[in-house]
């Protein structure tokens, strides 16, 4: 138990292993919110557990613990609860009680319409007014068998005055009994106990979603210690530890590699599809697939602390999350099933009582209409969507934190990025290197000069001029003596017996009047200009520029193409760097020069002029923009926690390709949301409608408004989970 809000407010976990359908969540939910205290319930019965806010002056654990056994539920508290792993361990559905019901209640009933097509069913007992043969003995047994599933919790849900699926089924069964109706109180009892298990299987495909995930990381590691190498859980692991992955072997722990090099599916972490090659002292997750070399990694965190762990935890925290969709469906619900079960009642009575019209016509009519007020599949439909299209991200490495988040993408109008480290990489480049006409010196020569009187500075230029020549094979072999460092302005030394300095123009004085034009060239196009030469002359400029980010260009045309309105870019830098930067990558505004409260003032701008707005950037100096923004899109985040936690959506790896996929994504799941609902909602209305007339049997109503329905919004809703990045792209068509 931990604080939930500063008003003395608690939280309380509950792990309910049973509560396997969202008729189990609401049913759960709705007797706590009855308590005096409770505040507030998040049931997530992917995860099978009850986050509970309560004020613990009215109520407490124990009570709220009972409240829940009391409905026929198992529960598990704090130190009771299984392992993680064992929370999304395989399907259990068609091995359960409730199918073994099913299953029985169907043979039954299909041993009974067998006999009566073929006429062998001999009579057992015969009244006054009715016969008892073989076949109708065994529908009585095949809805009581099947019944089963629903008495108890539908006896339950009368104690406490609560319409639920359960007590609606245990009403229809009786009551067709009671009439004679044996063959459709058997179809009841089998059909919407096979809706059931349906409704629970979505749920648990869900839930493997999330136990694939789990399944990425290994279960032990292989550590070295006191000079020995030994094999531990990977519980045990600690910071510092130094763990050897083999060739084939998934990495057990986040951490850097110490010894070794290879290559590393990280895949499953980021989204990226090719292996990235890695040595000392690169980072690693765990989860991700060490392909072909040896490596030594030590552990940077504990295996809760992971990147993966993080993944799991938000995408469980995802589930509790309501969408605007959901609850719109909850409240759909809550009014559509008492209102059809009135109805249900007066059909039943008003025409037998007022028109004198035949009292078991229209009882079976009743009956209908209360089976068709069961909303299970509409229920269903929507968390389960949602769920299939969050852990669908997860798995291309976009992590979603909600419902709310992936239908909120569905409506962005604008999407305004951060410059650096988001359109371009944050990291310096060399991208232009220019010799004067007459020093008779190549390029390469003028680069090569510049790399070795860098060599002994740490500044950020001259590190990107000395990788510009490491990258162009250019070695090192000058003699560097006198070395002196200006600071603010560069440096000067004796190269090979020469002199010569490097830094900026101011640096030369005079000298660089001839290179003037060059010099505002560069400057309009923000582009920072390093100056090689002596003391009378400059022999040649590098120019040096924050480089844009690979498949920066090729996202904001795929967004445009998406049919976002606007691409806006917000930048600190001044207005020179972010007008060349928008211009290359095509983007629609930019806006220079901005404190971080000015980006969040610029993000509320767009919204009031175009509507909805995502703010891309690294989730740290841009957290207050990101959460400014209808959505927040964090970069980079396998590695931050900071992203993690302040962003709406976090882009795992630093590739700026994943987000025409992410707009894709929450437009398709939006698809699928109101395909289900608009189908659920219609099916329940047709039968309603064709009921009334006698249209519409007991058998059709729960064959079609309760099992077809329910498979219909479950395998539309499921389908979101086989997306992959490739074909949310349109690659391969």
């Amino acid at each position: 138990m931990s604080d939930g809000t500063q008003q003395a407010s608690c939280e309380l976990v509950l792990g309910v292993p049973d509560m396997d359908c969202a008729s189990c969540a609401q049913r759960i939910a709705s007797r706590l919110e009855q308590l005096e205290g409770v505040e507030r319930v998040e049931a997530r019965i992917v995860a099978k557990d009850l986050r509970v806010y309560f004020d613990p002056s009215l109520t407490g654990e124990q009570l709220i613990a009972d409240a829940v056994r009391s409905l026929g539920y198992t529960v598990e508290r704090d130190g009771e609860s299984a392992s993680e792993g064992a929370r999304y361990q395989g399907s259990t559905v068609w091995k359960s009680r409730e199918a073994i019901r099913t299953c029985a209640s169907g043979v039954g009933l299909a041993v009974g319409l067998a006999l009566r097509l073929l006429g062998l069913s001999p009579v057992l007992w015969s009244g006054l007014t009715w016969a008892l043969d073989l076949a109708a003995t065994l529908f009585v047994v095949a809805a009581l068998v099947g019944g089963l599933n629903f008495f108890s919790k539908g006896l339950r849900a009368a104690r406490i005055t609560r319409l639920d699926v359960n007590f609606l089924m245990t009403v229809a069964i009786i009551g067709a009994l009671a009439i004679g109706e044996f063959v459709e109180a058997a179809s009841i009892a089998f059909l919407f106990g096979i809706a059931e298990l349906l409704e629970r299987y979505s749920v648990e495909r869900a839930r493997h979603s999330i136990e694939m995930l789990l399944d990425l990381a290994p279960a032990t590691a292989r550590v070295q210690r006191d000079s020995e190498v030994v094999t531990v859980p990977v519980e045990q692991l600690e910071p510092g530890d130094l763990v050897l992955v083999l060739p084939g072997e998934k990495v057990p722990i986040d951490g850097e590699v110490k010894e070794g090099r290879s290559t590393v599916d990280q895949s499953a972490i980021t989204g990226e599809s090719m292996p990235v090659s890695v040595g000392p002292p690169d980072y690693v997750y765990a989860g991700t697939m060490n392909r072909e070399g040896y490596l030594e990694v030590e552990a940077a965190k504990r295996v809760g602390d992971t990147a993966l762990a993080h993944i799991i935890h938000l995408v469980e925290e995802a589930e509790a999350s309501r969408s605007p969709s959901e609850r719109f469906v909850e409240k759909f619900a809550r009014y559509y099933t008492p209102a059809v079960t009135l109805l249900a009642l007066a059909v039943m009575t008003v025409p037998p009582l007022v028109l004198a019209a035949p009292f078991s016509t229209w009882f079976v009519r009743g009956l209908t209409l209360l089976v068709i007020s069961c909303p299970c599949a509409l229920v269903i439909s929507t968390p389960v969507a949602v769920v299939s299209g969050i852990t669908s991200a997860a798995r291309n490495g976009v992590l979603i934190k909600g419902g709310v988040h992936l239908e909120a993408l569905a409506r962005i109008r604008a999407v305004a990025f951060d410059k650096t480290g988001t359109l371009t990489s944050g990291e310096l480049a060399v991208v232009e290197v220019v010799s004067a006409p007459d020093a008779n010196r190549s390029e390469e020569e003028i680069l090569g000069i510049a790399a070795s009187l860098e060599a002994r500075s740490e500044h950020p230029i001259a590190e990107a001029i000395r990788r510009a020549a490491t990258d162009a094979g250019l070695e090192n072999n000058h003699r560097i003596t006198e070395f002196v460092a200006l600071p603010g302005l560069g440096a000067r030394a004796r190269l090979d017996g020469a002199e010569y300095k490097i830094g900026r123009p101011e640096l030369f004085g005079d000298a660089v009047r001839p290179w003037q034009s060059e010099l505002d060239r560069l400057s309009t196009a923000g582009i920072t200009p390093v100056c090689l030469g002596t003391d009378r002359r400059v022999l040649g400029l590098i120019a040096v520029a924050d480089r844009e980010r690979q498949g920066a260009k090729e996202t904001v045309e795929a967004l445009k193409q998406l049919g976002i309105r606007r691409i806006v870019m917000l930048t600190g830098d001044h207005e020179g760097t972010a007008r060349t930067v928008a211009q290359r990558l095509g983007v629609d505004e930019y806006h220079a020069g901005l404190l971080p409260e000015e980006k969040v003032a610029a993000v509320r701008q767009i919204e009031s002029q175009l509507g909805a707005v995502a703010m891309v950037g690294d989730g740290v100096n841009d957290a207050p923009a990101l959460a400014a923004a209808s959505v927040g899109i964090a970069m980079g985040a396998a590695g931050s926690d900071v992203a993690l936690e302040t962003a709406d959506v976090a882009l795992m790896a630093d590739d700026l390709r994943s987000l025409p996929y992410l707009f894709r994504l929450s437009r398709r799941s939006g698809a699928v949301i109101r395909e289900n609902i608009a189908t659920s909602i219609a099916i329940k209305f047709s039968l309603a409608a064709g009921a009334l007339p006698g249209w519409v049997t007991l058998i059709t109503a729960v064959l079609v408004g309760d099992m077809g329905a329910s498979l219909a919004v479950t395998g539309n809703a499921l389908r979101l989970a086989r997306l992959r990045r490739w074909e949310a792209d349109g690659a391969g068509r």
